[in-house]
């Protein structure tokens, strides 16, 4: 019997608001700007695709690409589409020792 293999989409399972936010924290901690970038475009195709998040940002689709690509994402894009997936920026400490220094 041959097996099958399905491709895995994070997307599919990116089905609450705490999910969603946990999923981008996480991505944010390694503060590499591909890797958020791809992280929210998994959101914006868990949550309908680029043309709704286009409708919600009021961004077009083309902007949304070349940002959530990582190429061409400037800080007020990620804002927007921060602020359309109902999320907010926050800052932790990341290095404790470095605050005592």
């Amino acid at each position: 019997m041959a097996l099958k293999a399905k491709l895995f989409d994070v997307a599919e399972y990116l089905d609450s608001e705490e999910i969603i936010a946990e999923y981008l924290t996480a991505a944010m901690e390694g503060n590499d700007p591909h890797h958020i970038a791809n992280a929210l475009a998994d959101v914006a195709r868990a949550r309908g695709g680029l043309e709704d998040l286009a409708k919600e940002t009021g961004l077009t689709v083309e902007e949304l690409t070349a940002a959530l690509k990582g190429d061409k994402a400037d800080f007020a894009t990620i804002l927007k589409v921060l602020q359309a997936f109902g999320l907010q920026l926050a800052t932790t400490i990341a290095s404790p020792e470095r605050i005592a220094a």
